[in-house]
């Protein structure tokens, strides 16, 4: 980019004074840039032979690798380490480089949590109706936008992580904005949905009490959509920049406040499950505004900076073909859980199955945090290696993550084994709900065992760019075996809650097997390119978005045009074609 606009002036410069000299001058520089670019790729071109399907071989003979004999060294060095155990010292520092990014995201979510903790709460206190319906309302919240904006949302995780790594900032700047921008206007039809949820929820055979408490609920949710919008777009671009402890602190600041929120609407303004769902999303506007403050006042923004225009309407296909395959897999686990709730609803005892339902997706909710945190990190970690082009140090970035997985689902397992008993007493005295829960609590922590390995192993894939595997393994494993299995141990068997959880025990079996599986057949220097190729295409779009206002703000006035009309015409469409093929021969 900086080549092939070299000769252009600054917008703040004085450019008054241009004249045709100028233009021919600038010519003459771009005629000499191609004539280097050409004899520069001319051995490129001559060692552009058929690759051998060996690794070494595909190394050696890849035309990128060429261009730099240091990096083919690098690489060829990874490639005999591709195939060994790290050692204790490698482990120790990978696991402090993990910590770094996946601590302080635990605290955050573990604050993060504690706000959901505390609307249940509120929700108990309200009744065993309210609870019930606003359990079901989040978990259709949850089904139909939730789960959609996280999931498009993480599209710009390996974009901004592998361009971070590569030290193309101006690609973290574009990657936010459009990413933004495809959340508000997914969040505009999911609302109109949200407006006819009682009718839905009928449809789907559900109580019309409960239903009705939980259309309240999510009217009033709405707005949490357009704040999700812009909140989850923020903290991936803080994270993959290495930037947590700000979200720790202001997920802080937001929870604190949180609390008297929940009193002012509720108890004050006597709103009931309404007060609730507005103290939710009020909290996340909050947290929106601490971050854009930091942004804003610490200058992080600078490095990234890219001036919003129509310019960012174009261009979507790499964000997309990362963003769509990832919603497809993060919905398809989350729907599973909700459709459960949805399944308690056609059992015996709906509401004490359903406010169940919610404890235990709420316990969930709690140990995953870890699972998640470890899975953000991994992520960061990969796509950053990858984007530096260090394939060793990404693989063993898996391979720590997937060890200190499965601690955590131990550690999982045995708290919500020893915890049982007690667990559901912190949100009901109820003692038909207490009794649900007490017997599906262990089946929920073996499932723990299989859902760290399993998530974990899609930050991998998130942060090898890879989203559509895991797509794929979420949908056979939920759908096409935990399903059958729960309706058959529910409805069949006549177990009837325990049934369901049985379900989700053999999916997440399924899906942690199949997930390790792929994982261990990865070629890590074919991730390698497919980076580089990845980071080559937004870098391209990026510096066309940028030439344009740059070759524009050289003013070339109307009146030099008009005492020069085909020369100075012709010159400047000269300028716009050589600045362009200069920029692709430059990318190439």
């Amino acid at each position: 980019m900086d080549k092939a606009c070299f000769a252009l002036r600054s917008p703040n410069e004085d450019t008054s004074g241009w004249q045709l000299t100028d233009f021919k001058n600038f010519v003459r520089h771009q005629e000499h840039f191609i004539s280097i670019e050409k004899k520069e790729r001319l051995p490129i071109t001559m060692c552009n032979s058929k690759p051998n399907s060996s690794p070494s071989s595909f190394i050696s003979t890849n035309k990128s690798h060429l261009l730099n004999p240091n990096k083919t060294m690098d690489l060829l060095i990874d490639d005999q380490e591709l195939h060994r155990w790290p050692n204790p010292s490698e482990a120790l520092e990978e696991i402090k480089e993990i910590g770094k990014i996946s601590g302080p995201t635990a605290i955050t979510g573990l604050i993060l949590y504690s706000r959901a903790m505390i609307s249940m709460l509120f929700l108990g206190y309200l009744g065993e109706l309210e609870l019930a319906g606003g359990s079901l309302s989040i978990g259709v919240a949850n089904i139909t936008g939730y789960s959609v904006i996280s999931g498009l949302a993480m599209g710009m995780e390996p974009i901004c992580g592998q361009a971070y790594g590569a030290k193309q900032m101006k690609l973290l700047g574009l990657a936010l904005q459009r990413t933004i921008l495809l959340l508000l206007t997914t969040s505009i039809p999911i609302s109109f949905m949200w407006l006819n949820m009682k009718r839905i929820l009928l449809w789907c055979n559900q109580d019309e009490e409960i239903s009705s408490v939980a259309q309240t609920f999510i009217l009033f949710a709405i707005p949490d959509l357009f704040f999700l919008s812009l909140l989850h777009p923020l903290r991936i671009y803080l994270r993959t920049q290495g930037i947590t402890l700000p979200l720790t602190y202001c997920s802080s600041i937001s929870v604190l406040l949180h609390v008297p929120l929940n009193f002012l609407l509720v108890k004050y303004f006597n709103m009931g499950i309404a007060g609730v769902a507005l103290a939710m999303a009020l909290t996340n506007l909050n947290l929106v505004l601490l971050l854009c403050s930091y942004i804003y006042f610490s200058g992080v923004y600078k490095g990234s900076w890219v001036a919003p225009s129509l310019d960012c309407l174009k261009g979507w296909s790499s964000l997309l073909s990362l963003a769509i395959p990832t919603c497809i897999s993060v919905c398809l686990e989350w729907w599973w859980y909700e459709l459960m709730i949805m399944l308690c609803g056609l059992l015996s005892n709906p509401k004490a199955t359903i406010a169940s339902m919610g404890i235990l997706i709420q316990t969930t909710s709690l140990v995953y945090v870890f699972p998640s945190s470890l899975s953000l990190g991994v992520s960061t970690r990969v796509s950053n290696e990858l984007g530096a082009r260090r394939p060793a140090k990404a693989r063993i970035s898996m391979i720590v993550s997937l060890f200190c997985a499965v601690a955590l689902g131990v550690a999982a397992m045995l708290f919500t084994t020893l915890m049982r008993h007690r667990w559901g007493r912190f949100f009901t005295g109820d003692a038909e709900i207490l009794e649900l829960t007490t017997v599906a609590l262990p089946i929920a922590g073996l499932c723990e065992l299989g859902n760290c390995p399993q998530t974990t192993g899609c930050g991998v894939l998130r942060g090898s760019a890879r989203p559509t595997i895991g797509a794929n393994i979420n949908l056979g494993s939920f759908y096409l075996v935990g399903m059958p299995v729960a309706f058959f141990m529910g409805f069949g068997l006549k177990l009837g809650f325990a049934g369901l959880w049985l379900g989700l025990l053999a999916a997440q079996g399924c899906c942690a097997l199949l997930m390790l599986f792929v994982l261990c057949r990865t070629d890590w220097i074919l991730q390698v390119e497919r980076a580089k190729e990845l980071k080559k295409l937004n870098l391209l779009l990026l510096h066309l978005i940028l030439l344009l206002p740059q070759v524009l703000c050289c003013q070339f006035q109307l009146q030099s045009l008009k005492k020069l009309p085909r020369k100075g015409l012709k010159l400047l469409i000269i300028i716009l074609i050589r600045s362009f093929y200069a920029l692709m021969m430059s990318l190439y």
